[in-house]
C-alpha cells in the first residue's frame, strides 16, 4: 500500500512546479491528497493529516496539528523560504524533516545578479534607453562611463546559495572577491576562494557589490544612510535577494544624487509604485523581482521534491532540498509571496 502525501502548495501549482516525468514518478511512489488554486481547507487538513507520510506546501502546521500526524516524515515548503507557521521545535524534536525549495532558484539568480553587473557595468540598459528615445551615441563616447568586469574587486554580501552559485559564474572573470557574512566563519570563506571582510570596507573598497543574504531579524535594514554613503562614486550596486536589507529612503537618496549605479530586483512593497521616484533614474535599472523565478527553476522545485521523497520513502536522508535548523529559523523573517 502506498503511502499518503498532502499536496497543498498555494501559490505554486502541480503544473508549474512538475514536468509530467516527475508527476509520473511521484504518483508511482505515493498517494495524493490534492488541494489546487488556494489553501487546503482546514477540514481537509485535519481530517488527512493522521495517515500523511509528508506535506508539500506551505499548509499552516501548529503543534496541535502535528501531534495528529504520527507518520509525519517531512514538510517541504515549495514556495522558496521557511516560513513561521510551523512548529519548528516540535519537528525537529520528532525527527521530521523540514525542508524547502530556496535552492532550486540559485544558478537562475545568481546569472541574473550577473547579467545586472554586466549592463550596469557596459551601460546595456541606459544605452538601450538612449537609442530607444533617439538620443544614441555610437562608439567611444558612449563608453566613458563603462568598466570590464575582469580584475575588478567584488564584494558579495551574503554567500548562501546564490552566492555559492555566483561565485562559479565570477571565475572566468579573474576577480578580487570578499564576502561580507557574519553566519560564516572566516577560514569556510577562504576555502570557498574568498577573503572575508567588514562590511564597512566591503562596501567602501568593492566596485562591484552583490547584496544576496536572506532576511533575518538582525540584519534589516543593515544598508542604510551611514553604509550606503560608503560606496565609490564609480560602483555598482545589485540587490538581489531581499528588499528589508536595504533602507530604501536613503538607496534613492544615494542614487538621486548619483553617488553610484545600482540594479534593484525587490522592493519594500510589490508592484513598485507606478510615482516612485526610483523610475526616474538613469542610473538605475529596474527588474521587477524576476531573478528567479523562470520555468528552469520551478521545475526544478518539482525534480528535488520527487528525489527527496523518493530517499526518504527507503529511510535515507533528503540530499537536495535544504534542511531547516532551529538555530537559524528563529532569525529568518521572509515573508510568503503571492
Amino acid at each position: 500500500m502506498k503511502k499518503k502525501i498532502l499536496f497543498d502548495p498555494h501559490p505554486r501549482t502541480g503544473e508549474l512546479i512538475f514536468t509530467q516525468k516527475d508527476l509520473k514518478r511521484l504518483h508511482s511512489l505515493f498517494d495524493m491528497v490534492s488541494w489546487e488554486g488556494e489553501r487546503m481547507p482546514a477540514e481537509m487538513v485535519d481530517k488527512s493529516l493522521p495517515g500523511v507520510f509528508a506535506v508539500v506546501g506551505q499548509t499552516d502546521l501548529p503543534r496541535e496539528r502535528l501531534e495528529k500526524a504520527g507518520n509525519l516524515r517531512a514538510i517541504i515548503n515549495v514556495e522558496g523560504n521557511f516560513l513561521h507557521n510551523i512548529d519548528y521545535a516540535y519537528c525537529l524534536s520528532k525527527g521530521i524533516y523540514i525542508l524547502n525549495v530556496g535552492i532550486a532558484f540559485s544558478e537562475a539568480v545568481a546569472e541574473m545578479a550577473l547579467g545586472f553587473a554586466l549592463s550596469l557595468a557596459r551601460g546595456i540598459s541606459l544605452a538601450d534607453r538612449q537609442f530607444r528615445n533617439g538620443k544614441e551615441i555610437f562608439g567611444g563616447a558612449s563608453n566613458t562611463d563603462s568598466f570590464l568586469l575582469k580584475g575588478k574587486k567584488v564584494g558579495i554580501i551574503g554567500l548562501g546559495n546564490v552566492g555559492k552559485a555566483l561565485l562559479k559564474l565570477l571565475e572566468p572573470f579573474r576577480m578580487q572577491i570578499a564576502v561580507h557574512d557574519p553566519w560564516l566563519p572566516d577560514n569556510y570563506i577562504n576555502e570557498m576562494g574568498a577573503e572575508p571582510e567588514p562590511l564597512d570596507v566591503l562596501l567602501k573598497t568593492a566596485r562591484i557589490i552583490f547584496v544576496l543574504a536572506g532576511a533575518t531579524t538582525e540584519n534589516r535594514a543593515m544598508l542604510g544612510k551611514k553604509e550606503l554613503g560608503l560606496i565609490g562614486k564609480d560602483s555598482v550596486f545589485i540587490l538581489a535577494s531581499r528588499a528589508s536589507l536595504v533602507d530604501f529612503d536613503a538607496l534613492s537618496y544615494y542614487l538621486k544624487k548619483g553617488s553610484f549605479k545600482a540594479a534593484l530586483d525587490v522592493f519594500p512593497v510589490e508592484p513598485l509604485q507606478g510615482d516612485n521616484v526610483l523610475r526616474e533614474f538613469d542610473n538605475v535599472l529596474l527588474s521587477g523581482h524576476r531573478a528567479g523565478g523562470i520555468p528552469e527553476a520551478y521545475k526544478l522545485i518539482g525534480e528535488m521534491v520527487v528525489d527527496d521523497l523518493e530517499l526518504l520513502l527507503k529511510n535515507l536522508s533528503p540530499v537536495r532540498l535544504q534542511r531547516a535548523s532551529l538555530e537559524t529559523v528563529r532569525m529568518l523573517s521572509s515573508k510568503p509571496v503571492g
